[in-house]
């Protein structure tokens, strides 16, 4: 370790050092809590930000966790302090977990900000909250370093491995279609999720945590280990010890996180085959760091990078399965080749040095670049007159048919609207047209919900149909799969040229081309546009009106204006 910070520098200094009243009252308030002397002088303090929750059920093992990375700091030599942060509950949250990941961001950024905080243990996993710490700890700028919840156990029904979400969605569509019955949907139910820990399959959970390990946020081979491994543990009291000596070292996360740093994080999310919301994510923690990153870079990486794990929903196989088949630093070894090998990560070392050696043991769970899973990609940005800021699609989870595509619209004007259509057995539609869903966005929706895998209607799922063409202007759940088109922007709740679409028009998709158009000509759109009457603010108070008033659209990655700018904040006053 090379020592660049002595303590009379440490934030934490200045509330717990001078011979003065306000630290006097700092230090017999750590006494009121049993503390002495010996525990904070001379040390760094470490602040544990902790989204634990009873009712996050992919986080409920963080409240032990936080106490092996407390167990790490103490070892080291730093004094430990947790920090309680919003939990983000996917299956719970409502109107959408998105709605609140900026607000999760300014926590974690003002936690540390406004107590004597020198370094940082980022503990999240469930598909927010891992943008939400890292948005905020790139605000911050202390040393901090990322410790991810861990995929649950698989699993399992009538002797078949299940994977959350994506067989959710599958047996859904079996039980409507009749060919599943009362009882097994109930065995589904209670076979599907086994343990603690995040979803199993490369959903945004799963697919975050390793664009983290990706960009050097995490220790090696952190972002795979099942959640209930006695690997864990032991990740968290390293991760615990590593903390210290990062503040000793002043490794900031703006000397981790470079425009290589995420260049390497997409070519993982490609190989991966991860979740189209990574998109928002990382480029909302691009521009937090300074990075002008935009979708574009995505399509082109996604071009050049074929998808390699064999992991639901692009595959057969589910995260522990990755793990034990070498998980990410054997992918990542894999792509060495493409990647940039120099980049710094939070052990102090470079990419290169942690990944070297490692090897792929199942190489039927994780694949070659000379035998990929899919060469498809991993992610496709669309453009044309129906969404001129782009829009996003995962083609290795589309059927190949409907890659390039052109059909009648069904247009549903809100959720509820749809989800009515959908179940009538009269509904004039075939496997051919084009479902197209409205008023989903990050302002319309609010909060951008996961609607974006619109089901197949119910007379079509009866007859066999699995897939077909779905657009709108929400985001989709990682588990999720299908010819599936999200992200539309501009939304159409702001007058986005989705909200002028109708039933009968046509769309026409082609994925290769990079292509959408909607066959409606400029005059009639401008008819249609000189006649949309703006909806209604959906908050007329409160945290939804400050959302609704700053948020950005999803190719800007959804954060608020007024976070997103470089610039200091003053330190805190000490009196």
């Amino acid at each position: 370790m090379t020592k660049v910070k002595r303590y009379e520098d440490l934030r934490s200094h200045r509330w717990l050092g001078p011979n003065d009243l306000r630290s006097f009252g700092h230090r017999s308030r750590l006494r009121q809590g049993g503390f002495d002397l010996p525990d904070w002088q001379g040390k760094p303090v470490i602040g544990i930000v902790n989204t634990w929750s009873d009712i996050n059920f992919c986080h409920t093992h963080l409240r032990a966790r936080a106490e092996e990375v407390k167990r790490g700091v103490l070892q080291a030599g730093g004094f430990p302090v947790e920090l309680p942060a919003m939990s983000l509950s996917e299956p719970f949250v409502k109107p959408s977990t998105m709605l609140y990941r900026n607000l999760l961001a300014m926590e974690t950024e003002e936690l540390l900000r406004s107590h004597p905080i020198d370094g940082a243990v980022l503990l999240g996993g469930c598909d927010k909250t891992t943008p939400g710490l890292i948005m905020g700890a790139i605000s911050m700028g202390v040393p901090a370093i990322y410790v991810p919840a861990g995929p649950q156990l698989r699993g399992n029904w009538h002797g078949q491995t299940l994977g959350s979400g994506s067989d959710a969605w599958k047996y859904w569509d079996e039980k409507r279609a009749g060919t599943i019955t009362e009882q097994d949907w109930s065995e589904v139910e209670n076979g599907i999720a086994r343990s603690f820990g995040t979803c199993m399959v490369m959903g945004t959970a799963a697919t975050m945590m390793a664009i983290a390990e990706a960009c050097g946020l995490s220790l090696p081979g952190a972002s795979s280990i099942p959640a209930a491994d006695s690997n864990h543990p032991r990740m968290c009291a390293t991760a615990g010890r590593r903390i210290v000596d990062m503040v000793w070292e002043d490794l900031t996360p703006d000397k981790i996180l470079t425009p290589a740093a995420f260049d390497n994080a997409i070519r993982v999310h490609m190989a991966m085959g991860g979740s189209t919301n990574a998109i928002i994510h990382v480029v909302a923690m691009a521009r937090r760091a300074g990075l002008k990153l935009d979708m574009k870079r995505f399509d082109e990486i996604s071009r050049e990078i074929p998808v390699l794990a064999n992991v639901r929903p692009s595959g057969k196989y589910l995260m522990e399965d990755f793990f034990y088949a070498g998980g990410l630093r054997a992918l990542m070894n894999e792509l060495r080749d493409t990647l940039d090998l120099d980049c710094l990560t939070v052990t102090g070392k470079t990419i290169g040095d942690n990944i070297a050696g490692a090897a792929i043991y199942l190489p039927e769970v994780i694949h070659t670049l000379k035998d990929p899973v899919n060469t498809d990609g991993a992610t496709a940005v669309l453009t044309g007159n129906l969404a001129p800021r782009g829009c996003v699609m995962k083609p290795s989870a589309a059927a190949k048919r409907l890659h390039k595509h052109r059909g009648p619209v069904i247009a549903f004007e809100d959720y509820n609207h749809m989800a009515r259509e959908v179940e009538r057995d009269d509904l004039d539609v075939t496997a051919d047209h084009i479902l197209v869903l409205k008023n989903g966005g990050p302002i319309g929706g609010p909060g951008m919900p996961e609607w974006g895998m619109l089901p197949i209607p119910k007379k079509l799922v009866k007859q066999g149909v699995r897939d077909m063409v779905r657009i709108s202007d929400a985001r989709m759940s990682g588990t999720s799969y299908g010819a599936c088109i999200l992200h539309v922007a501009p939304e159409s709740f702001v007058g986005g040229p989705l909200a002028f679409v109708q039933t009968g028009d046509e769309i026409e998709v082609d994925v290769e081309a990079r292509r959408i158009h909607l066959h409606v000509s400029d005059e009639e759109l401008a008819r249609r546009k000189a006649s949309w009457v703006k909806p209604e603010p959906r908050y007329p108070r409160g945290y939804g009106a400050l959302y609704s008033a700053h948020i950005g659209q999803a190719d800007d990655g959804c954060d608020f204006d007024f976070l997103a700018p470089l610039g200091v904040v003053p330190e805190p006053e000490i009196h």
